[in-house]
């Protein structure tokens, strides 16, 4: 069964000297929606996007938004992203005690619910949430940064992620795949059972393109399968 591939913008690579330029470009070039990365500098090395930038960006643009909760005891902050309007909130397993209670919070917030593997967590994790979840996002780098290398045994992780889900009646479920989401990469990610793609500085804000092109060869690549 074929499967809808979604394209997100990771809002953590674009122009912060200009957002409103670079987000008023994605909505004209079409992406499916925003992936919106905060950190605590504590869960991860940094520190990310926080609520006066998703402010702006739901003021900016109506363009669904996904937030990517890296940080430590997520359940702190998920009603306050939810009052936000978004579209989905993922955590990390790693990141709190209670992991089905978090998942659970976000659904009576309204929103839908996500999990995040890091590259060195198991997806045996995913056993006994699979009915808490919308969305499993595959992190392919270690978070925290932009601009790093693939992790390659991440790509057979998407595979068994996939097969986990199909195995499971779980098809519903969208895997989001996360780092070095770049041209070269796409083609294999997405054979992998990909269905939701973040696109950073390797695709969509790469400095060889416009965004509008990265955007349209990035489809074109998902159409085709081929490499660019």
């Amino acid at each position: 069964m074929s499967r809808t591939i979604k394209l997100g913008a990771s809002l953590a690579c674009a122009n912060l000297k200009n957002v409103e330029a670079d987000i008023r470009q994605l909505d004209g070039a079409q992406i499916d929606y925003f992936h919106f990365d905060m950190m605590d500098g504590w869960f991860v090395p940094n520190f990310g996007l926080d609520f006066s930038m998703l402010a702006a960006v739901r003021e900016l643009s109506a363009t669904p938004v996904m937030c990517h909760l890296m940080l430590e005891e997520p359940e702190r902050y998920i009603d306050r992203t939810a009052s936000f309007g978004v579209a989905s909130i993922a955590i990390h397993v790693e990141a709190t005690h209670h992991v089905q209670r978090a998942l659970q919070q976000i659904r009576a917030a309204g929103v839908k619910a996500g999990i995040a593997l890091n590259p060195a967590t198991p997806i045996s994790a995913l056993h006994y949430i699979l009915d808490d979840v919308d969305l499993i996002t595959v992190m392919t780098v270690n978070p925290g940064f932009a601009g790093q290398a693939l992790v390659p045994s991440t790509v057979r992780k998407l595979a068994d992620v996939r097969k986990l889900l199909d195995d499971a009646g779980c098809r519903h479920v969208e895997i989001e795949v996360d780092g070095n989401v770049s041209f070269e990469n796409i083609p294999s990610m997405v054979a992998s059972g990909a269905t939701m793609l973040v696109g950073g500085t390797s695709s969509i804000f790469s400095k060889k393109h416009t965004i509008p092109n990265a955007v349209a060869a990035v489809r074109a690549l998902v159409e085709s399968r081929a490499i660019i």
